[in-house]
This record gives C-alpha cells, sequence and structure tokens, in this order.
C-alpha cells in the first residue's frame, strides 16, 4: 500500500466527524440550537471557548471541550506527521 494513499485515508477517517463535532461545539458555545451557527462567520467566542478563556452554562460544555481539543489535537499530530513523514 502506498504511503501517501495510507495517510489520505488516515485524514479522510479521522476528519469524517469533524463537522459535527464543530457544529455540536458551536451550538454549546453561542447556546443555540439553530443549523444556521454553522454557516455563520463567528468565531472569536469560539476560539476563547475552546482556549478556556470563555465560560459556558452548560454542564456538558467542559466534557465536550475537552473531548474537541483531544480530537482537535490528534488532527494537528496527523497533519506533523505527515508533513515530516509524508
Amino acid at each position: 500500500m502506498d504511503l501517501k494513499l495510507l495517510w489520505f485515508a488516515a485524514f479522510f477517517i479521522w476528519g469524517l466527524p469533524l463537522s459535527w463535532y464543530r457544529s455540536r461545539f458551536r451550538k454549546l458555545v453561542y447556546a443555540t440550537t439553530s443549523w444556521t451557527i454553522n454557516i455563520k462567520p463567528v468565531f472569536r467566542k469560539e476560539l476563547m471557548a475552546i482556549l478556556g478563556l470563555a465560560s459556558v452554562d452548560d454542564p456538558s460544555f467542559v466534557r465536550f471541550r475537552n473531548f474537541y481539543r483531544f480530537y482537535l489535537i490528534v488532527y494537528l499530530f496527523l497533519g506533523l506527521a505527515y508533513t515530516y513523514f509524508g
């Protein structure tokens, strides 16, 4: 199996749930259930929340934020590994 195909498969498989996770995170941060939050370019509060500089009154927020951070860090490491080894 070609190494580039393996990297593509890893990015593809790991990236499949990204839009769902980001949507759920944004809905928690902006306290809405509307789907339009996914297409609005509002990033400041979202960025502050992922860095832990903003708090959200939802009890499940901290747990999901930590999971989302882990997910994004693994995505970052996949990218760095591809750059280094690819």
